[in-house]
């Protein structure tokens, strides 16, 4: 059983299939003329960002991922979706985003920059490639509940928990110089919005 399949069905999340178009993937006889779009808007909690400070650790989108910033809702950082071919509703296939992430640890002045961004569904988890390797990393884990919908061509998956993921932790602790990170920390919640080219 996949990761997101195995947290969808263990922790009680919601999954709402709202299909109101064919829930399988359309076979085109063309070629498609309209291209991948949509987001993935994640949303830090004021917690993890002040637990992070703490540390003098920081994190900053890189473009064209676009950051916005609320003293009560924390930092959203809306990364676009650049490419992929996936049914997620179905848990299958991948979602591509650009922009980046660059973690700092202003204690020890180490840091790690993190692009190619990429939404396994089978697997549940978001990867990304560290900058000077070519070898995802798997970053964070949607979890919580989890709603998936799809309107029309657009699939929508919402997360009311968004954490790091395993490896993530042990990656950013060594690289950062840091024992900050952990396995399932709680980082915020994710919004995906999806539509494949067509």
């Amino acid at each position: 059983m996949t990761r997101i399949i195995a947290r969808l069905a263990s922790t009680g999340a919601a999954v709402v299939l709202a299909l109101t178009a064919v829930s399988g993937a359309a076979v085109a006889d063309t070629p498609a003329t309209t291209p991948a779009a949509g987001q993935a808007v994640i949303t830090t909690d004021v917690d993890f960002l002040s637990a992070a400070a703490l540390k003098g650790i920081v994190v900053i989108p890189l473009q064209p991922a676009n950051p916005t910033f609320d003293p009560n809702a924390g930092l959203t950082v809306t990364l676009p979706v650049s490419g992929g071919a996936a049914n997620i509703p179905a848990f299958y296939g991948d979602v591509q985003f650009g922009g980046g992430l660059l973690f700092l640890n202003l204690s020890t002045g180490k840091s790690v920059t993190f692009k190619q961004f990429d939404f396994s569904v089978a697997n549940g988890y978001f990867t990304a490639v560290p900058n000077g390797s070519t070898t995802p990393v798997p970053l964070l884990d949607p979890a919580g509940d989890n709603v998936i919908n799809r309107n029309g061509l657009t699939q929508n998956l919402s997360s009311s928990s968004f954490q790091v993921d395993a490896e993530g932790a042990g990656y950013l602790d060594a690289k950062l110089g840091t024992t900050f990170f952990t396995a399932g920390q709680q980082v915020g919640s994710l919004a995906l919005s999806y539509t494949p080219a067509h």
